[in-house]
């Protein structure tokens, strides 16, 4: 990860700038491992944002806003009560570690000052947040309690001494000379890539920085230690020796580092990094630099997780109602047949005096046939030749009913199976955790989901994806069914043009007119568009059709996203993410 002590250092330094001697205001648990922390300090107030998640941990301040839950969870409850309204007055970090502290004085019950200490540990899987007695270095409490099950090195729970986490005798990299350095290389393992000698070995630095060391001594990341002469090892000690100056000196340059082919971020520093191109974005603040990154990564990280279990939900019952289409399908291919268990019973009936019971089967004339061809048929010897009759009578007319019920019912499952499919291909769309929320409130409304819906009504706040054709035009794509339908029926004008996939589970796609003639390129575009956000994304000659909005209807008590249109055209398209990325996207 790009948040090693480096960047670390440079928070620090940040927040002392910012929040050092602020007042906490106001504290939020937004999600079950992040707090959010309101500090007022020189007049302004300042969102500090820490988060203990696994996949994407980190501590900066922020810009954006999260809601709430409706009740705050108890260790929100916990550093209310004891950092409310207390003032920071110490900002530090644990040598070169990604461990954070930050002290806060405030007044107990009994109006006594006392100190508390909030520990933000930024440690991958293991990182934590943790409440202690600065005076006892007892835990008061932390994010996540670590019991003894979990780790036998280091429990966090209540009332245990806080104890940092372990360096494995690594070194501080900002307190080495020359000879240790080299000294360090020599005893190191020969066979070790040289990038990985310095995040195996110093306390802070990372596998980013570790190459840049190499980049700037020009020497190749992945040759073995064994391999390097004195002269290639002076010169990385002289890398080494630049970047730690920069680091005594706080000397931060933070970037952002760009994906060559698109506009998503592959990184981030403090420092400038060159062996990574020139593709960068340079920021003023780390904060602003970590909160940029990590504001769609992490959204994106719990949108998924919430999709995952929503989509396992539909994906059984989905398999169901397809199994449950095929056996029907299969059943009226039965009932098709069912005119020959008539003319069994009406050949029985006329010779009845030529069967006796105990026969298996008889041999009789089809009467029914233009050559009177003889046809066997099979008797069930426990009955009676009218019995054996009335069972064929019987057998004709179950499958004649069936046949007119089947007839009803298959459209209705086919129906059910493209809208579940739909939600599927909706959920795989979405790039919000609201998004996700609206499919779940669908869902129960529509009785495939257990649950309450949410009182009162609640204002739209996602928003369809919207891109800008090569000709500029504006081109908006529904990723769920509440915004399908508000698109197509409240967005989009009557000129507008509508696209999706033909028979193929996909968003609702509006192209907008705004009386000017569209060009093939922003057509090819928009039909482009509907097809990569469908089912047939990864298809080639994807039928897409289009038509004016005024020919697309909501048929009455349609489920969400289910329209019928008429007088459409049709335009085959091969998607493909490169596809895609070409075409101006405005941020959502």
């Amino acid at each position: 990860m790009s948040l090693d002590g480096i960047v670390t250092k440079a928070i620090v330094k940040e927040f002392k700038n910012t929040i050092l001697g602020g007042r906490v205001d106001k504290i939020y648990q937004h999600e079950k491992d992040e707090i959010l922390i309101q500090v007022y300090n020189k007049g302004k107030n300042n969102k500090l944002l820490i988060s203990a998640s696994s996949n994407n941990p980190r501590i900066h301040l922020t810009n954006h806003d999260k809601s709430n839950p409706s009740s705050p969870p108890m260790f929100c409850m916990l550093l209310r009560k004891h950092l409310g309204r207390g003032l920071i007055s110490n900002i530090e970090q644990l040598d070169m570690d990604r461990v954070i502290f930050i002290d806060i004085s405030s007044l107990d019950e009994l109006g006594s000052r006392t100190e508390k200490r909030l520990v933000v540990e930024i440690m991958g899987k293991y990182s934590n947040i943790i409440l202690i007695d600065k005076t006892s270095n007892r835990i008061i409490d932390s994010i996540t309690r670590v019991t003894h099950d979990m780790s036998r090195i280091r429990q966090v729970l209540p009332g245990k001494e806080y104890f940092p986490p372990k360096q494995d005798n690594k070194l501080n990299p900002l307190d080495i000379g020359k000879e240790i350095f080299i000294k360090l290389m020599d005893e190191d393992n020969g066979n070790k890539q040289v990038f990985k000698h310095f995040y195996t070995n110093y306390i802070g630095l990372g596998p980013l920085i570790a190459k840049e060391i190499c980049y700037q001594a020009n020497v190749q990341i992945d040759v073995p230690l064994a391999s390097l002469n004195i002269e290639e090892k002076e010169n990385i000690f002289a890398s080494f020796k630049n970047i730690m100056d920069k680091l005594k000196a706080e000397d931060f340059n933070p970037i952002l580092i760009k994906n060559e082919y698109s506009n998503n971020f592959i990184g981030f520093y403090s420092l400038d990094i060159d062996h990574l191109g020139k593709n960068k974005l340079y920021l003023d603040s780390i904060s602003k630099v970590l909160d940029e990154y990590y504001r769609k990564n992490d959204m994106m990280d719990r949108v998924n997780q919430k999709a995952q279990a929503l989509k396992k939900s539909v994906q059984t019952k989905l398999t169901r109602s397809s199994n449950k289409l095929a056996k029907q399908k299969e059943e009226l291919l039965k009932s098709k047949n069912r005119e020959i268990y008539k003319i069994y019973a009406d050949l029985i009936s006329a010779n009845i005096h030529r069967i006796d019971k105990g026969m298996e089967e008889i041999q009789l004339e089809n009467f029914y046939s233009e050559n009177m061809e003889v046809i066997t048929i099979p008797l069930d010897k426990k009955y009676s030749p009218q019995e054996n009759a009335q069972n064929y009578y019987k057998k004709y007319s179950k499958l004649k009913n069936a046949h007119q019920l089947l007839l009803k019912q298959i459209p209705e499952t086919e129906e059910e199976v493209y809208y579940l499919e739909n939600i599927m291909n909706s959920i795989d769309n979405c790039t919000q955790v609201d998004e996700i929320e609206e499919i779940k409130e669908e869902l129960i409304k529509e009785g495939y989901l257990k649950g309450k819906l949410k009182k009162g009504k609640k204002k739209t706040t996602s928003k369809p994806h919207h891109y800008i054709s090569s000709d500029g035009f504006h081109i908006y794509v529904g990723k769920n069914n509440k915004q399908n339908d508000y698109l197509t029926l409240k967005f989009a004008q009557k000129e507008d043009l509508w696209f999706h996939t033909q028979k193929i589970p996909g968003s609702h796609v509006i192209l907008k007119v705004e009386n000017r003639e569209i060009p093939n390129s922003t057509l090819e575009e928009a039909a482009i568009l509907a097809a990569y956000y469908s089912k047939g994304k990864n298809s080639t000659n994807v039928p897409v059709d289009y038509t004016e909005k005024k020919n697309v209807k909501k048929p009455k008590k349609a489920k969400g996203g289910m329209v019928i249109y008429e007088n459409f055209s049709t335009i085959f398209v091969t998607p493909s993410k490169e596809r895609v990325e070409s075409i101006k996207k405005i941020e959502d």
